[in-house]
C-alpha cells in the first residue's frame, strides 16, 4: 500500500522542517544569526497510464494519464541573509555590519572564515581579534598607550594616543562578499566557509558600492521572528499530525483486507 511510504516521507520531511524551526528558535539571540528554511520537493511518480501514449490504434492520444505521487523528500534548507536588528552596547569594539559583507578572521589552521558577528575585543598584542581569538583580516594592532578606539563607517580604525591630539590610523577593515550568500557553508560558532557554490569573495571597504557600513558599537542580533517561527511550527506540527492519520487509516484498511472471510 502506498499510503504507508508515501505519509513516512511526509513524517519525515515535517521533522526535518521542525528541526530547521527550533534550530531557529534556538538562535533568536544569537549575534549575527540568519534564520534558515526548509524547501521540499515531491518525489518521483509511479505512471498507472501514462500521459501522451497511444490509447487505440487510431492514433488517439491520452490526454491528462495517471500518476500517483510517491512522496516528498527535503530539497534544501536556505539561509535567509534578511538584515537583522542592529542592538546598541557602546562597546567601542563592537561592530555592526549595515547592508552585504561579512568580517573576515583567520583560523588556526590558516584558513578564512566569514562572520556577521563583530563582537571583537583586543588580544594581549593588541590585536582586534574575535570572541575566540582570531584575528581579524587585515591583522590589525591598537598601540598599548592607546586611550581610545573609534572605527568609522568606511572601517578606518583610528587610535586616540596619549600626548597627541590627533588621532592615529592603525588599519583598514575590509568586508567580503559573495554572489551566493545561500552557498556558504556554516561551521558553528558563527562562522561560514567558502564554497564552490558560494563562489569567490569580492573583497573591499566598507561603505563602497556593493559593501555595506561599519557600525561601532552596535551588534547585528539575529534576524528570527519570533511569531512567524511559532506559526510555522504549529503547521508543520499539524502536518506532521494529518501525515500519521494517514499510516492510521492505511492500517486500518489492511486490517480490513485481513479480516475477510
Amino acid at each position: 500500500m502506498r499510503a504507508l511510504d508515501i505519509a513516512s516521507t511526509g513524517m519525515q520531511a515535517q521533522q526535518t522542517n521542525v528541526e530547521v524551526i527550533s534550530n531557529n528558535i534556538a538562535n533568536m539571540t544569537t549575534t549575527g544569526f540568519k534564520r534558515r528554511r526548509a524547501e521540499f520537493q515531491d518525489l518521483i511518480y509511479q505512471n498507472l497510464r501514462r500521459v501522451g501514449s497511444n490509447s487505440s490504434d487510431n492514433g488517439s492520444v491520452v490526454p491528462a494519464g495517471a500518476q500517483v505521487g510517491l512522496g516528498v523528500k527535503t530539497a534544501a534548507i536556505y539561509r535567509i541573509s534578511e538584515q537583522g536588528t542592529l542592538q546598541q552596547t557602546s562597546n567601542s569594539l563592537d561592530l555592526a555590519i549595515q547592508g552585504n559583507g561579512y568580517f573576515q578572521v583567520t583560523l588556526p589552521s590558516g584558513d578564512i572564515a566569514y562572520t556577521r558577528d563583530g563582537t571583537f575585543a583586543l588580544a594581549a598584542d593588541g590585536t582586534i581579534v574575535s570572541s575566540d581569538g582570531y584575528p581579524v583580516v587585515p591583522g590589525i594592532a591598537v598601540p598599548a598607550n592607546a586611550q581610545s578606539i573609534s572605527i568609522n563607517v568606511s572601517g578606518q580604525v583610528q587610535a586616540t594616543i596619549a600626548g597627541q591630539a590627533t588621532p592615529q590610523t592603525v588599519g583598514q577593515l575590509q568586508l567580503a562578499v559573495f554572489p551566493n550568500e545561500a552557498g556558504l557553508d556554516a561551521q558553528g560558532d558563527n562562522l561560514f566557509l567558502q564554497t564552490a557554490a558560494s563562489g569567490a569573495p569580492t573583497t573591499g571597504v566598507p561603505s563602497s558600492a556593493g559593501f555595506g557600513s561599519v557600525m561601532q558599537g552596535f551588534v547585528e542580533g539575529s534576524n528570527v521572528n519570533v511569531v512567524s517561527e511559532i506559526t510555522n511550527l504549529i503547521t508543520a506540527q499539524r502536518a506532521y499530525e494529518m501525515n500519521s492519520k494517514v499510516i492510521t487509516t492505511a492500517d486500518n484498511l489492511m486490517q480490513t483486507l485481513t479480516n475477510l472471510k
